[in-house]
């Protein structure tokens, strides 16, 4: 019988669950926090002193002091989804997994997918731009099946 591992993620946290064949409730096989939820304050000591002194100081601009186009929260969502991927592209290599569907906020979808490897990308089935973090228990099968089933 084929093994299905089920991604469900947002920018903080993802749950993978695994399914052996088509009827079977899928079973969590691992939980990922992102690196950013696992420090104090959401953010490395570093960045939040950082952030503290952006725009002042000796090198301080009298007028309009441009942002870079990505910002952090993007980066760490990016890092993340990149921990993620390599998960599950480790788990095709190894061949501990046969096809993969992805449950995920829109933004996190489309950072996972770019980072799948070629593999993991062929066996890609499912993709559904769903919020299913916030779930536990009877009430995660019953929208992991509902998600799977009703979006193409």
């Amino acid at each position: 019988m084929p093994t299905t591992w089920i991604l469900i993620a947002d920018a903080q946290r993802a749950r993978c669950f695994e399914r052996v064949g088509a009827t079977l409730s899928p079973q969590e096989r691992a939980d990922f926090v992102a690196p950013q939820r696992r420090l104090p304050h959401g953010r490395p000591p570093d960045q939040a002193l950082a952030d503290d002194r952006k725009g002042h100081g000796r090198r301080a601009h009298a007028g309009t002091q441009f942002e870079p186009q990505t910002s952090e929260h993007e980066r760490e969502r990016a890092r993340f989804a990149g921990e993620l991927a390599d998960h599950l592209n480790q788990g095709i290599a190894q061949g501990r997994c046969d096809r993969l569907a992805l449950i995920a906020t829109a933004p996190m979808l489309g950072a996972l997918r770019e980072r799948l490897s070629p593999a993991a990308t062929q066996r890609l089935g499912r993709t559904v731009a769903l919020d299913l973090t916030h779930y536990d228990g009877p009430e995660l099968q019953r929208r992991i099946q509902q998600a799977l089933l009703t979006h193409p």
